[in-house]
């Protein structure tokens, strides 16, 4: 039976080590998206001009006037002092074609006082990389791996990263149970202190010995972090696909309007029928009644499921309590209809398991130290796919090399 798991947990590694490293490697940068894009954008992100900021509406129609192939699709409601507006958008389907317009952008920063575009970009784009798409360039690869859109649809990349993740956490303990000593009647030292080496790195044993113990020693220290980074890569890769329709199954989920209405094609999205000034009349109504305290602080559409998200938050506070983010009110796009709510850290035990697995993945749950963590973790991840390669490369060269030594022992005989 060992050796039947050996094997799994060989060429599982080997089918998921390529995956994992880039992952590993952008998921320790990625933690910081937002610090480093304010370091290398401050001409997007910084507004220099004072005094009082214009209705963002407005802007969001001027925008719309001066690019009609693309409708806004993000507006920030609660501004900082000093920063930018960053308006999210999408392309529009171009009549000619019946496909969606290819701007080359959707994100516009604005000056909230002047009304200054300061600049646009295309947000995760693959090419060209620029200083301005450099991070989330490194967002998208981490899960989506920037395959491209075939044959209508754009979650290729994201339904191959969950499948890694499913293949991780069955890895994960297939690994831990390879560590375990094998029981031996009648043996000089106990279970545990046979089991004790695994947890050390004999830093001084050779070059062999220490990428053995670093693959070995690393995974059973941080296993319980692997488990958490592996499920719920899987949870946020497949949550439509596997996770949510699973977790109804099981237990009592409570669902969001994303959960039950069907996806638009992707060339064939929906169109509003509804203002965002009337749907932000309506929420802040709505906010008002359930004695909500913080204002609105950003509305968006979505034009593959027609629907309204307006959420709750001061400025400044948009990542909301443990990176769960703040309160939501959704409404139909066609006629202003309230769909549902979404509280923090509310709801059902397995409505607030769901709420944590972002939290728990970007380690922001545990705010400023989770973040570290998860950046070393990122790190870890990406030694223990090098370190596994090696020791099977290592292996396979010794097999290679005593294969050819018996073939040339017969050749004597």
């Amino acid at each position: 039976m060992r050796a039947f798991w050996t094997l799994v947990h060989r060429y599982a590694g080997l089918l998921t080590a390529g995956f994992l490293f880039i992952s590993g490697f952008t998921g320790a940068i990625i933690s910081w998206d937002h610090e480093l894009d304010d370091l290398l954008n401050p001409h997007l992100m910084h507004a220099p001009t004072p005094g009082t900021p214009q209705s963002p509406l407005a802007l969001a129609q001027q925008l719309e006037a001066r690019y009609p192939q693309i409708t806004v699709s993000y507006i920030p409601i609660a501004l900082e002092a000093g920063e930018s507006i960053a308006f999210g958008v999408s392309p529009r389907v171009n009549p000619a074609t019946q496909k969606l317009y290819e701007p080359g952008f959707n994100q516009i920063f604005v000056d909230p006082v002047s009304g200054a575009e300061l600049g646009k970009r295309e947000w995760g784009a693959v090419w060209p990389i620029t200083k301005e798409t450099f991070v989330s360039f490194l967002y998208r690869l981490h899960y989506t791996l920037h395959i491209p859109e075939m044959w209508g649809i754009d979650r290729w990349g994201v339904w191959l990263m969950g499948g890694i993740a499913m293949i991780w956490v069955v890895d994960s303990f297939v690994g831990f149970y390879l560590t375990l000593p094998l029981r031996r009647k009648g043996a000089s030292k106990s279970w545990m202190e046979r089991w004790k080496p695994a947890w050390k790195v004999r830093w001084s044993g050779g070059g062999n010995k220490l990428n053995f113990d670093l693959h070995r020693a690393f995974s059973l220290w941080t296993w319980a972090l692997l488990i958490i980074l592996s499920f719920t890569a899987f949870s946020l890769n497949l949550y439509s696909e596997v996770f949510y329709p699973v977790m109804s199954k099981i237990s009592k989920v409570t669902p969001t309007p994303f959960d039950v209405i069907p996806m638009a094609e992707l060339h064939k999205p929906y169109t509003a029928k509804i203002e965002y000034a009337s749907i932000i009349e309506t929420a802040d109504k709505e906010a008002r009644q359930r004695q909500w305290s913080e204002p609105v602080g950003a509305v968006f559409y979505t034009n593959s499921y027609n629907v309204y998200g307006v959420s709750f938050y001061k400025a400044g506070n948009d990542h909301g309590a443990g990176g769960v983010g703040p309160a939501y009110l959704y409404f139909d796009g066609t006629d202003g209809k309230l769909l549902g709510e979404r509280l923090p850290w509310k709801g059902t035990a397995a409505d607030i398991f769901v709420q944590a697995q972002f939290p728990l993945h970007s380690g922001r749950i545990l705010g400023l130290p989770g973040r570290i963590l998860i950046s070393f973790m990122g790190v870890v991840v990406a030694m223990l796919s090098v370190t596994g390669v090696i020791i099977w490369w290592r292996k396979r060269a010794s097999r290679v090399v005593t294969a050819e030594r018996r073939a040339g022992e017969l050749a004597e005989v």
